[in-house]
């Protein structure tokens, strides 16, 4: 593979610029530019791979007749190597140092992403143990409430019911999720 296909290959199979709205209306295209960057670098990586395998075949049957196609090999390896460096400077992807340090173990990358998974889960289910411990001191508040003022209860849950629904019809007049974030348009 040359060049030229180095950098186009693998590229296609997006259904086109994704773009967001925001609060403003205004549309930011994002993600096609950093996609194709990063398929160079992948492109690039599976060459060198390439370029790897051939070296190791010319090394393990060397002659000193194959001197000089063993010197081409290892000047192809290091332009490759150059240009993947290149490429990836255009990238912004951080890895954890977590996963390099499994790597380096000789461990499998996916258990961080297994571990962290199932901090998520575990953080989760503490902030929903939370969130009904917060519900239920609000349910049985009201009933005491209830019993003790009824009327003022009553006025309250008329007020929270009329300030929920007029939320929830400005939301949508607006365009906005009812949590404050904005509606995500694609475009094909």
């Amino acid at each position: 593979m040359d060049q030229s296909q180095n950098t186009t290959a693998g590229i296609g199979g997006s259904n086109g610029p994704m773009r967001y709205q925001t609060n403003d209306g205004t549309a930011t295209t994002t993600v096609d530019d950093s996609k194709e960057k990063l398929n160079q670098v992948i492109n690039s990586i599976q060459k060198t791979l390439g370029l790897l395998h051939q070296l190791h075949l010319t090394v393990s049957s060397f002659t000193p007749s194959s001197q000089l196609h063993l010197l081409q090999r290892l000047n192809g390896l290091v332009m490759e190597l150059d240009n993947m460096a290149n490429l990836s400077e255009k990238c912004n992807i951080q890895v954890p140092m977590e996963v390099l340090n499994l790597i380096d173990d000789g461990k499998n990358p996916d258990e961080f992403t297994k571990d962290v998974v199932n901090n998520c889960i575990a953080r989760n289910q503490v902030t929903k143990g939370k969130t009904d411990a917060f519900k239920g001191l609000r349910k049985h508040l009201l009933e005491e409430l209830d019993q003790t003022f009824p009327d003022e209860v009553d006025m309250y849950r008329e007020i929270r019911a009329t300030s929920a629904a007029e939320a929830k019809r400005l939301a949508q007049s607006q365009s906005v999720l009812p949590n404050g974030d904005a509606k995500v348009k694609t475009e094909l």
